[in-house]
């Protein structure tokens, strides 16, 4: 139970993150990192070793997170307002200079993986090692596709044909 709570002190800022990227809800992101970690508990002994602690248990925050969508027949929300971001950051500044609601447009219609890396930096302020922790991915690899999609999220959404 030790390693437990380790695991909790060490990684539920991260999940919570995670899930506020998707809920934009802090009260739901922390009722569903709870459940995450009574879930993990639950199955620790499922848990091979075969992927990060931080990526195992973002999947279990994700499933949770589908299921509550299920369960209440709704989409995810798109937020008018980003959640608040501890630090003013360049992707804050960027949000503001864009429109806000254009913005998230834009970012709603990408593909899953990089709407995922630009959710999890911008709204979750997950550091660029977490995303690719989360993603199963390297910290570089999260560093290269969060810059295209900002370029091309600068460029209107639009691919550039160079």
């Amino acid at each position: 139970m030790d390693d437990m709570n380790e695991i909790y002190r060490n990684h539920a800022q991260t999940v919570y993150k995670f899930l506020l990227s998707h809920t934009h809800d802090p009260d739901l992101a922390e009722e569903l990192t709870q459940e995450t970690f009574y879930q993990a508990v639950r199955s620790i002994d499922r848990f091979d070793g075969g992927c990060k602690v931080s990526v195992w248990l973002c999947q279990i925050a994700k499933h949770l997170w589908y299921q509550h969508l299920r369960r209440h027949k709704r989409e995810a929300p798109m937020p008018e307002e980003a959640p608040e971001v501890p630090a003013a950051s360049a992707e804050e500044v960027l949000l503001e200079r864009e429109g806000r609601l254009d913005l998230l447009r834009l970012i709603h219609g990408l593909p899953p993986e990089p709407r995922e890396v630009v959710y999890l930096r911008a709204f979750g302020g997950l550091s660029f090692r977490e995303i690719g922790d989360v993603m199963g991915r390297t910290e570089t690899w999260a560093r290269v596709a969060f810059y295209r999609t900002k370029e091309k999220l600068r460029n209107g959404g639009v691919k550039d044909e160079k």
